[in-house]
């Protein structure tokens, strides 16, 4: 195996779930979105994982994501959070997978699939309350719909929202959006619809606005131990860490060129160390000349740009730093850390874009 790999600690992921249903109402369900390949860190493991931990649901993006879970032996609800293609309905429905509804077009070509197969397919109704991206208005619920929903070829089996700003230190727009989801809610009631389940909680709302949490909640980023808003809650561990090794050290003196358009030139005699890692397996190329790593408890510079497959840092001449030292580009060593969310901030952009970008050729070492 190459010495670059993504370690996957299941250990914290389970630890950071446990903390986060020890917040939950009791009668409160928990999905475990694994959109992403699980955010990066493996959707297989993580799920087969948070499942073991107490969720319940699985919440994915696409239809290939539910149906590569099945095909791998998970069997609890899995919900295809996006948009559902027409010709992506038929899979969905043969692979068990519930679906979110929004459209009078797509609710026909799913009750009338269903219709052909003779089994009622399961969908949850989506209320678009204020994010702007798919959903259906709160004000368009009416007798069409009402007359849909009580198709015999459907099984509604939730309704649902999703809340735009609920990592925003100003809780203003979350409860205009939580106000709107109610009235829809209510809406839905006075017309006899009881669904099994009402979920708008995305992870940060599940911890900072417990009055939305209904009786399911959809928790993504926070089990992977990363900033759902700022500041990460202690109790929440990195659930992902990425390693390498020293593969070259040379000693240079002052005005020494590294890298593409020799962006960096030594200041004076140094040692460039020389990492098996680059923008291709995820460690992007704008962290040239602004991250750092860790080899044996100390931060080192990279240098020069980033290369598709390799990277350099700087270190003293009189640093002791050799080829075969591991090198932790995120997450802990000997006492000293680098996270997602802090490379994140150095290219002004969220932990979420760092783990998902790490790409397949990276190997996944799962800890347990």
């Amino acid at each position: 195996m190459r010495p670059t790999v993504a370690r996957i600690h299941l250990d914290r992921l389970r630890d950071n779930l446990a903390w986060i249903k020890g917040g939950l109402n009791p009668h409160v369900a928990l999905m475990a979105v694994v959109k992403a390949n699980g955010y990066g860190h493996g959707a297989v493991a993580v799920a087969h994982a948070a499942l073991g931990a107490g969720a319940s649901w699985i919440g994915v993006a696409l239809v290939s994501e539910g149906a590569a879970l099945r095909r791998e032996g998970i069997g609890a609800p899995i919900l295809v959070l996006g948009q559902t293609a027409a010709s992506e309905i038929g899979e969905a429905l043969a692979w068990d997978l519930d679906l979110v509804v929004f459209t009078p077009q797509m609710f026909a070509h799913i009750a009338a699939l269903a219709e052909q197969r003779r089994a009622p397919a399961r969908v949850h109704l989506k209320l678009d309350t204020g994010m702007g991206r798919i959903g259906l208005l709160p004000g368009d619920i009416g007798g069409e719909w009402f007359m849909r929903l009580r198709s015999p070829w459907v099984d509604f089996q939730g309704v649902m929202t999703h809340l735009a700003n609920a990592d925003s230190p100003d809780p203003a727009p979350t409860r205009r959006q939580a106000e709107i989801f109610l009235n829809a809610l209510e809406t839905l009631r006075l017309a006899g619809f009881k669904p099994r389940f009402v979920h708008a909680a995305n992870s940060a709302a599940t911890l900072k606005f417990p009055g939305t949490q209904f009786n399911l909640v959809r928790v993504g980023i926070a089990m992977y131990g990363l900033e759902a808003y700022q500041p990460l809650p202690e109790e929440l561990r990195p659930v992902m860490e990425l390693q390498s090794e020293v593969t070259y050290v040379k000693e240079v003196g002052a005005d020494f060129p590294v890298g593409y358009g020799s962006t960096f030139t030594t200041p004076q005699p140094m040692k460039i160390v020389t990492v098996p890692i680059g923008y291709a397996d995820g460690y992007r190329r704008s962290l040239s000349n602004r991250a750092q790593v860790l080899i044996m408890g100390r931060r080192y510079p990279v240098v020069g740009r980033i290369s598709m497959d390799q990277l350099t840092v700087g270190a003293p001449l009189d640093d002791p730093v050799a080829v075969g030292d591991r090198v932790t580009l995120i997450g802990e060593n000997r006492g000293a850390a680098v996270t997602a969310d802090g490379l994140a901030r150095e290219m002004d952009t969220i932990g979420y874009e760092i783990v998902t970008g790490i790409s397949s050729r990276v190997p996944r070492v799962y800890d347990d």
